[in-house]
């Protein structure tokens, strides 16, 4: 189907998955028209610079209690069950899915053509069906675009469907609420209802090719990717807040992508064509790129704030929540890579940000170490960051630095991992892009330029011959110096004004590693076990 056709009637497309008799559908509408369907229903309003501004309602995040997968003969085995991976049966979602076609019969639907990875050898093919043309906008902004003479004869392997509108019915629908994201591996369908966060979208399609490409051999990975001027690759693993999508966007190297790749035999494949960044308090200075790009014409904003009357965006705002969002093409990136590829890995940064203060600002990873914290995913929250904390920080561990879209059990990823590291010899580093001279509400924020300077020195091999020193509590090695990077600041003891109250939590953190990790004991390596954090005596 060429770009922007409406059809009207029987859809024998859509007929496949029962939704042939929609009253009519927009196939493939760019950036264009997609904006001007989306202010004439009022989905949302243009910004100053040019973006859509648009709001999602009561969920202005994920739903990760709604979120379910069919049990059944090709999941049953594969799928690491539990509070992340809930089950639905077969029954219940056949009910639902009859009522969400029975919802979209007489209404107008958005549907995109699009491929989900840059390897034409394991990408797949989805169609993503929606209600809203500001959810077509963003997805067609997140997944790469086919060129135009591929349309008329694309094939979905998967389909994903989003009906905001729609409210689920607990009794009825096997689920939690009226909020729903359901996925049929059988029938190659995704269900995403009673939500209007746009995130939805790009998180199942990822859970999705986290799922099937581990049984390929390729390793899906919740990370941004860059490339130097010489052609080395980096990745970077972060949880919401740690820096990923900031620190990946350098200017003096070439951005592969912002969140989410695989590590195949032949080397890194984005699976996006775009970039969700978040954007509380983004700053001209230090992000000059997602700044940019979050200020022009075919960028989404979720849950942004704007003056009534300029329009001029309020990036400083919280009102509507912490968790705005900045959804545009990686082409607005200026140095982002025309393929979505690149080589192994040089470097394997992962990132944490440590509210308590105690962690090393950089430190050298063996292959074990790597291995362990790739499974630990620590980082910790605090209040400003998400509704309902406390004033102290809330140490977080989310396997794999993706749990809540992991499908498989993490030894799986992790095995995988560590022996992409052992063939190609990747060095790997932990990088605390939290807080110094105390814990929060009392030390502050690491330097982003004294972070982007000991990253550049990693990634330049500039710290491959600094003396390291053993830290104490967490048995990591740690430079000594670093160039443009003051000496005092690689010491997080020194910064603190009482010694002994550094000791006491170091050794606390400590002892939640050790706790977190007392689940992966049984299913690792003795080398791993070797490398694990325990707390002093």
């Amino acid at each position: 189907m060429t770009s922007g056709i409406l059809e009207v009637g029987v859809d024998k497309r859509l007929d496949t998955i029962g939704l042939g008799h929609t009253a009519s559908a927009s196939w493939n509408f760019g950036a264009e028209a997609l904006y001007e369907r989306a202010v004439q229903a009022r989905e949302g309003v243009v910004a100053a610079g040019g973006a859509l501004l648009c709001e999602t309602g009561q969920h202005t995040g994920r739903s990760p209690k709604d979120k379910f997968i069919v049990r059944d003969s090709m999941s049953e085995s594969d799928v690491d069950w539990g509070p992340v991976n809930q089950p639905m049966d077969e029954a219940a979602f056949d009910r639902l899915f009859r009522r969400v076609q029975a919802y979209l019969q007489n209404r107008h639907v958005y549907v995109q053509d699009l491929y989900a990875g840059a390897d034409k050898e394991y990408r797949l093919s989805v169609r993503v069906v929606t209600e809203q043309a500001w959810h077509n906008l963003f997805a067609r902004n997140m997944f790469i675009r086919p060129p135009r003479d591929e349309l008329s004869g694309f094939e979905p392997d998967y389909t994903v469907i989003q009906a905001p509108g729609f409210r689920a019915d607990p009794a009825v629908d096997g689920c939690r609420s009226e909020t729903v994201i359901a996925a049929n591996l059988t029938r190659k369908v995704i269900i995403i209802a009673g939500t209007s966060y746009a995130g939805e979208i790009k998180k199942s399609v990822f859970s999705l090719m986290n799922h099937l490409l581990p049984a390929r051999g390729v390793m899906p990975m919740h990370c941004s990717a860059n490339i130097g001027p010489l052609g080395d690759s980096a990745i970077f693993f972060g949880l919401s807040g740690t820096g990923k999508t900031t620190l990946s966007a350098d200017p003096s190297r070439t951005l592969i992508g912002d969140d989410e790749h695989g590590w195949s035999d032949d080397g890194l494949f984005n699976f996006e064509g775009g970039c969700y960044a978040k954007v509380i308090d983004l700053s001209a200075k230090a992000e000059p790129e997602i700044y940019a790009a979050s200020h022009r014409f075919g960028t989404v904003l979720e849950n942004v704030v704007m003056d009534p009357v300029t329009r001029a965006l309020q990036l400083d705002d919280r009102s509507l929540t912490e968790n705005t969002r900045s959804c545009y093409p990686l082409d607005f990136i200026p140095n982002a890579s025309e393929t979505g590829k690149g080589p192994h890995p040089t470097n394997v940064v992962m990132l944490t940000a440590d509210a308590f203060g105690v962690m090393p600002p950089i430190a050298k990873l063996s292959a074990e170490q790597a291995m362990y914290h790739f499974l630990s995913g620590y980082t910790a929250r605090v209040a400003g960051t998400e509704k309902g904390l406390g004033a102290e920080p809330q140490a977080t561990f989310s396997t794999c630095f993706g749990a809540p879209f992991m499908t498989r059990r993490p030894t799986e990823y992790a095995k995988l991992l560590g022996e992409r590291i052992a063939a190609t010899g990747a060095n790997c580093w932990l990088v605390n892009t939290g807080w110094t001279g105390g814990a929060y509400g009392v030390g502050h924020r690491m330097s982003i330029g004294h972070t982007r300077a000991m990253l550049k020195a990693a990634l330049d091999g500039d710290l491959d011959s600094a003396p390291l020193r053993a830290d104490p509590n967490f048995g990591l090695l740690v430079p000594e110096a670093c160039p443009n990077v003051p000496t005092e600041a690689l010491n997080p003891r020194g910064a603190w004004s009482d010694a002994k109250s550094y000791d006491e939590t170091a050794r606390n953190l400590a002892g939640r590693f050790e706790e977190n990790f007392k689940k992966f004991e049984g299913s690792v390596t003795d080398t791993v076990k070797a490398a694990a954090i325990r707390k002093a005596a």
